[in-house]
């Protein structure tokens, strides 16, 4: 017998002959095998044993294992049906030929008859077991690319599974700062509300209690009256003379010099001054506990080393890489982030705090300039922007860059941006003296971009703050008017 080709065939056959089971009969002990093989066993040992466990069998005439032998039949159908097969791809489906050369031209195997065929008269011939290996090697190597690309994917999968959790996260950060943003907006409210109720409640107060004295005095003075009205109306009940007797006392009884009250100027609550333009009022008081800063950060481009602060207007260099996503927008190589506003006309400007920093960049970049790797900092490449090196070298980065001049180390630095002109311009507030200015050509979106830089002494730790605008509000006949 052939040998077996699978742990299938193994568990089919019987162990005493090596075949698939012919009748296959089972013994108590529940190990099968052919019926004939097992009497001849029987008959060769003079005892009734099981052949693999040697346990004796009081049965002489085994049953019949009917589920068993079924399974077998179907199973050698099969194994049959598939022979048949593989032996009918071995050979040609024209000619019935079997199968020996691969034409390289075409890209098939074929029998010696195809090979006659005229359409291959020139073509070129490998036998097939040399097609089968280098064809093997070919998939091999698109087996390898697969794999790469496999290896690849299932980064790439494992990278977008991370940012979206990320986003989760920053869904849910995102959402608590709202709440406390709002909650103080509503802080205030409830104070404010309050304030104003209170004002209302002391003026009712105030003129409630008026009132009440103007009515006990006209209570007084109704009072007053009414005596008087009395004593007259008895005494005309009295006789003619002796009512005559005392007229002179009447008419001087019947006098009055009580003047009629009249409602004070000002008793009423005075209304518009609680509800007039109330919205407006409240919300121009609001300004008070309101910063304003004309320039926020982008959170999603800042380098993995860099923390920026809730409100969006400070970072700094942590030392530490953040496990954040590796997005497009993202600085990967320079310790930079951008602001979240871009421009592409008019006039802007934005101070930033440096503090006693030794090393720093601010400027404007161009919103399509590399962020990704190394590169040069210049305008050529998209960025116009001046910083300090070594706590007293001062550089526009130019290509080369430009060594500048100060008068004294600025604590703050002022970037003004005429986006028409081509110009940015950068002053130290303090006496609004000029540092430098770039002059250029621009075209598309620009963007404020920031870097506290990396110092490996770690004496450059401070952060750099965008610095907070006052705002004040103008009300003219026609509109209201809010300045920086």
């Amino acid at each position: 017998m052939a040998a077996k080709t699978s742990s299938m065939d193994e568990e089919l056959s019987c162990c005493i002959c090596s075949d698939f089971f012919r009748d296959p009969v089972f013994l108590k002990c529940a190990h099968s095998f052919c019926g004939a093989c097992l009497q001849r066993f029987w008959a060769q040992n003079s005892s009734r044993e099981c052949p693999l466990c040697r346990r004796k069998s009081s049965v002489g005439d085994p049953p019949l294992n009917i589920v068993l032998r079924n399974v077998v039949e179907l199973y050698s159908k099969q194994r049959s049906e598939r022979e048949v097969v593989e032996k009918s791809a071995s050979r040609c489906s024209l000619h019935g030929e079997k199968i020996l050369l691969f034409c390289i031209e075409d890209q098939e195997p074929i029998c010696v008859v195809c090979l006659t065929a005229k359409k291959r008269r020139n073509h070129q011939l490998c036998p097939v077991e040399e097609a089968v290996q280098d064809k093997k090697k070919d998939v091999r190597a698109s087996l390898i690319l697969l794999k790469e690309k496999l290896e690849k994917f299932t980064k790439v999968k494992q990278e977008f599974e991370e940012t979206a959790k990320h986003i989760k996260s920053q869904s849910q950060q995102t959402e608590k700062r709202i709440k406390e943003e709002f909650e103080k907006l509503h802080q205030f409210l409830r104070e404010e509300e309050e304030a104003r109720l209170s004002v209302l409640r002391e003026e009712e107060v105030q003129k409630s209690k008026r009132m009440k004295d103007e009515i006990e005095n006209i209570s007084q003075q109704v009072s007053t009256l009414s005596e008087k009205i009395r004593d007259i109306e008895k005494i005309m009940e009295a006789e003619d003379i002796s009512f005559l007797k005392t007229i002179k006392y009447i008419k001087e009884k019947a006098q009055c010099s009580l003047q009629y009250p009249k409602l004070p100027s000002g008793a009423l609550i005075d209304v518009t001054k609680h509800l007039g333009s109330l919205r407006f009022k409240v919300w121009e008081k609001m300004l008070e506990i309101v910063q304003y800063t004309p320039v926020t950060l982008d959170l999603n481009t800042a380098h993995p080393w860099l923390s920026v602060s809730d409100d969006l207007t400070s970072l700094r260099d942590t030392g530490v890489k953040q496990q954040l996503p590796d997005n497009p927008e993202r600085f990967t190589h320079y310790v930079n982030v951008l602001g979240s506003e871009g421009f592409n006309s008019g006039k802007r400007s934005w101070e930033v705090t440096l503090g006693d920093k030794s090393e720093w960049d601010v400027g404007v970049v161009k919103g399509s300039a590399m962020r990704r790797g190394k590169f040069t900092c210049s305008p050529q490449n998209g960025f116009w922007v001046i910083g300090l090196r070594n706590g007293d070298e001062y550089k526009a980065f130019t290509s080369p860059s430009t060594r500048l001049r100060v008068k004294w180390k600025p604590r703050r630095i002022r970037v003004q941006l005429d986006y028409d002109r081509g110009e940015v311009s950068f002053f130290n507030p303090a006496d609004m003296s000029l540092i430098y200015t770039f002059k250029d050509r621009f075209t598309g979106t620009l963007f404020p971009v920031f870097s506290p830089c990396v110092n490996n002494k770690g004496s450059n730790t401070g952060a750099l703050k965008i610095c907070p605008v006052r705002l004040s509000v103008t009300a003219e006949s026609d509109r209201v008017l809010i300045y920086q």
